[in-house]
């Protein structure tokens, strides 16, 4: 029985198939936008093993709260603390355009009549101060459902320290509504703002994810696929009943997955500094991977603004969850070459997506993209997907020569888009204390391998490598995940007591964990906001001070002589799963171009084309090159040289 693990892009939904002899195998369809579970279903009739499960990498939660069309934000209540009743809307001070006169806050997701205040206080120290009325919890929740509520949120004061009188209201509101969103189950960590935003968004989102997790099983069942599991933003495998329950984990659920396949791979292959670059037809994201581990981030906003990749504050909902720590930029294969009013080129940030998609691509596109570019430079071929979908050179020339001459345009298009990528990585380095010179690029996504190499000359990095299936990689990294599951605890009194105790929580959840990864979110006394670092077991304070000033100093530039504090402590249980096997690389003979043709570098130059399978271990193939596979092409520019290393990595050198 095959596993299956399916990744939705803008432009094309990847599948890779896990044979039961551990082998794996790809295929790529275009993305049906408008319905996207209709690519899923018809890439699934295609495969011919039979399935037995699907892992799927979804953006539904992401798309909801952008306002997609077809997914309606539900009717959701807030029920909170007296006097609390507009923390949502109040929020913080934070202005995300600090000279706009007109600008409007995000919207809240629960207008004022729906947000209920119960006379009810737990005290900062836990003590209950008001136990909560049942009868006038109830008295609201008939209110509630009089006006159209199907979800509920409740966000209680200081209920991470205490959650009684959230869990009194719980029984109660579960009476009258199927979906039940608890602060202390949802986000056990203090600042009410961010807690009550977090609770509020699960709420939103419970509806919308239980429905499509409902009509995706039936889909799966019609297909004899019993068992599906669901990526989460923390990089980890979930079932659908945690998804359920707790939907804020899903919000970045599909770049979690790229991340994870860099980081697994860079275990197998022994490299401790990576950075993920990840270039598909719509987006391109990076992400530092530091000893085979995705860095994580507990703060992200989910449907605000993005300038150059990097989220700004203020513009949409916060959600405290965690979140693998990634910079997403609007350049990818698909995305659009203009000219502004002033006559200077602009690349993005709209995509011509797969429906029409680039003009090459035959099917109505009439807006040039980068990766028209590439197929008017000759770096990318007359064929995609191994000979499968035909390109039309002529009709991208045409189409770049509105804009100027095609060459010209497409290169400094290209030179445009790499600064702008660069930019992304420097956001996971260089603002992370980190020195991109120390590390490796790994790039993936369809488009990833032909731009690599000139975003590490950009940043000074001398080494690329593109791994096994490059334009799957997303997809592959869902089958090279683990199944994580996390909870959290705030202010501990005793830090390896209070760990255990999250721990055995997991344990007795589960049945079965294979191992636990601990974390805390600590800071200065007196420091308004957090780092979150790992911590060993058993956990000592000592080293958590260690680890924190170690990091506060690579993160800021410098550290204090002042006491620690531990905010919030969070462990993920981990439970293995068997990793795809990848086909070594021939160990004999000499790969010879199967073609040449003219491709664009500092002039036009006769370039040697390989295939991918053709290259036995440790050939050198110098630059200019071009390497051909089913699902990307990597281009080798002059000054590079490539190799194939022992599990099938192209490894340039520059």
């Amino acid at each position: 029985m095959a596993v299956v693990a399916v990744d939705v892009g803008g432009t094309f939904t990847d599948f890779v198939i896990l044979k039961s002899d551990g082998t794996i195998y790809s295929i790529k369809i275009l993305s049906t936008p408008r319905s996207p579970e209709v690519a899923v279903l018809d890439g699934l009739r295609r495969i011919r093993e039979p399935i037995s499960e699907v892992l799927h990498a979804t953006t539904i939660g992401t798309n909801t709260l952008l306002g997609q069309v077809g997914l309606e934000i539900p009717k959701v209540a807030l029920f909170t603390t007296k006097g609390f009743r507009d923390v949502i809307e109040i929020g913080r001070q934070n202005r995300p355009r600090l000279y706009d006169l007109f600008f409007d806050k995000p919207r809240p997701l629960v207008p004022r009549e729906l947000r209920f205040e119960v006379d009810e206080r737990v005290l900062a120290d836990g003590t209950v101060a008001k136990q909560v009325d049942p009868r006038a919890v109830e008295e609201y929740a008939v209110k509630a459902r009089s006006m159209g509520v199907v979800s509920v949120a409740v966000s209680y004061l200081h209920s991470y320290i205490n959650p009684v009188n959230e869990e009194v209201t719980g029984d109660v509101l579960r009476k009258y509504f199927r979906y039940v969103s608890l602060s202390s189950k949802i986000a056990p960590e203090p600042r009410e703002y961010e807690r009550t935003s977090t609770t509020v968004v699960n709420a939103v989102l419970m509806p919308i994810v239980s429905e499509y997790i409902a009509r995706f099983s039936e889909g799966l069942k019609e297909l004899n696929i019993d068992r599906f599991y669901i990526m989460s933003s923390a990089g980890g495998l979930i079932d659908a009943n945690e998804a359920m329950e707790r939907p804020v984990q899903l919000i970045e659920s599909g770049p979690a997955a790229g991340a994870v396949a860099v980081a697994e791979f860079s275990r197998l292959i022994g490299a401790e500094n990576i950075i993920g670059f990840d270039m598909g037809g719509t987006t391109a994201k990076a992400s530092s991977i530091l000893k085979h581990e995705p860095e994580v981030t507990t703060e992200y906003e989910v449907g605000g603004e993005a300038h150059h990749g990097r989220l700004i504050k203020g513009s949409g909902y916060p959600v405290r969850f965690p979140f693998i720590d990634l910079a997403e930029v609007s350049s990818g294969g698909g995305t659009i070459i203009w000219r502004d009013e002033a006559g200077a080129l602009r690349v993005g940030p709209i995509s011509a997506g797969a429906d029409p998609g680039p003009i090459c691509y035959g099917r109505g596109g009439r807006e040039s993209t980068l990766t028209d570019a590439n197929v008017v430079l000759g770096r990318i071929g007359e064929y995609l997907l191994g000979g499968e979908m035909r390109l039309d050179r002529d009709a991208a020339i045409k189409g770049l020569s509105r804009l100027g001459d095609p060459i010209n345009v497409a290169l400094e298009a290209i030179r445009l888009a790499v600064v702008e990528m660069a930019r992304a990585v420097r956001l996971v380095t260089v603002e992370r204390g980190l020195d991109p010179r120390d590390f490796t690029l790994m790039a993936f996504g369809g488009a990833g391998p032909q731009f690599a190499p000139y975003i590490a000359e950009e940043l000074g990095i001398n080494s690329v490598i593109v791994p096994p299936e490059p334009g799957a990689f997303s997809a592959l990294g869902l089958l090279m995940a683990d199944e994580r599951f996390e909870v959290r605890a705030s202010f501990p009194r005793n830090l390896e007591d209070e760990f255990r105790r999250l721990e055995d929580e997991l344990l007795s959840r589960l049945g079965r964990v294979d191992y636990f990864l601990r974390y805390a979110d600590v800071r200065y006394v007196g420091q308004g906001w957090e780092l979150t670092i790992p911590v060993g077991k058993p956990a000592s304070m000592g080293d958590v001070e260690r680890t924190f000033n170690d990091r506060h100093y690579a993160t800021y530039g410098f550290k204090l002589n002042k006491p620690v504090e531990i905010v919030t402590i969070r462990v993920f249980a981990v439970i293995t799963r068997v990793k795809p096997r990848f086909k070594a690389p021939r160990t004999n003979g000499e790969a010879k171009p199967r073609s040449f043709r003219r491709v664009f570098f500092e002039d036009w130059v006769e370039a040697p084309v390989y295939w991918r399978e053709d290259i036995p271990i440790n050939q050198a193939i110098k630059g200019p090159a071009i390497i051909e596979e089913y699902g990307s092409t990597i281009v080798v520019p002059p000054k590079w040289r490539t190799m194939v290393n022992e599990h099938g990595e192209v490894m340039m050198i520059h």
